[in-house]
């Protein structure tokens, strides 16, 4: 129980610095600073390092500055709306990750009118920090699991693996459409059935395109990422979502340590090289 506080703890201390919807929160005071800059925690600073260094990584496919078409999209607050031609086009004009500067001194200023959001990394950076608590407390097998990021620590003393389900697209009963066997990595998904309305006939989802700002339509329906790191898993599940199967897979098989499993509309799984081979995979 004293180990499972410090973890409810440590993830209470990340929400108080990187939510967009705590008035105090680091994240919160930067989007109302109008240019001018924010001292910030060394957690804060170090996400939006990683964050910057993931949208240089993926030629802008990964850029926490898309947050104000998000959510005048409505996907932060379910009051779902699509954007006119001219307040999307005026958004846009505001998405760039060059335009978010770090001073020395743990300053973080962002071009006047910008705005950003940790929402589409966070939840892996945390994950990543909650494992390295764990294993400080001599904790050697468990999971840690925060929705759409599962990280285990392992391998088991029993010697088995853990196995992880990849959640079917759009089925409410919550199953599986696979699973995979793994020990001591990450697993992570994004896809269209996690936040997305209708309207007139067509599906809008929230994985949105940082150079259009509508939503990606690729023939994807979700991409699962599988490596060490969670904080990786979680920048490189949007960036394979947005590329598309045949350019994500390619990503995928050209970075050391990672594999992947893209689910297309027609609900077939097409899988990376190591999947099968070197981690085990159950197709349901």
């Amino acid at each position: 129980e004293k180990v499972l506080s410090a973890g409810r703890k440590l993830i209470t201390q990340y929400e108080q610095h990187f939510s967009v919807n705590i008035e105090d929160s680091d994240i919160s005071k930067c989007n109302r600073a109008e240019g001018k800059p924010v001292k910030v925690s060394d957690e804060t600073y170090d996400l939006i390092r990683i964050s910057k260094e993931m949208t240089e990584k993926t030629d802008g496919l990964f850029d926490i500055s898309i947050y104000p078409i998000v959510r005048t999209w409505g996907f932060t607050t379910q009051d779902y709306k699509i954007p006119d031609e001219s307040e999307r086009k005026k958004l846009l004009s505001y998405v760039d990750a060059s335009g978010i500067t770090l001073g020395d001194d743990n300053t973080v200023t962002l071009k006047k009118g910008m705005e950003i959001d940790l929402g589409g990394i966070a939840k892996g950076y945390i994950a990543d920090q909650m494992k390295a608590q764990l294993r400080s407390d001599g904790i050697t097998e468990g999971i840690i699991n925060l929705g759409g990021n599962v990280l285990t620590v392992g391998p088991k003393k029993s010697g088995d693996t853990y196995k992880i389900g990849i959640q079917k697209p759009f089925d409410d009963s919550g199953s599986p459409i696979a699973s995979v066997d793994i020990t001591d990595a990450s697993l992570v998904s994004s896809g269209v059935y996690e936040r997305y309305f209708e309207k007139d006939g067509k599906r809008y989802h929230h994985i949105l395109n940082p150079k259009t700002g509508y939503p990606y339509e690729n023939g994807l329906l979700g991409v699962t990422i599988i490596t060490d790191s969670s904080v990786d898993a979680d920048a490189l599940s949007t960036t394979c979502f947005a590329l598309g199967l045949e350019d994500g897979m390619k990503l995928i098989e050209n970075t050391k340590g990672a594999e992947a499993v893209f689910i297309t509309e027609d609900f077939t799984l097409h899988k990376s090289s190591g999947i099968g081979s070197e981690i085990p995979f159950h197709e349901n």
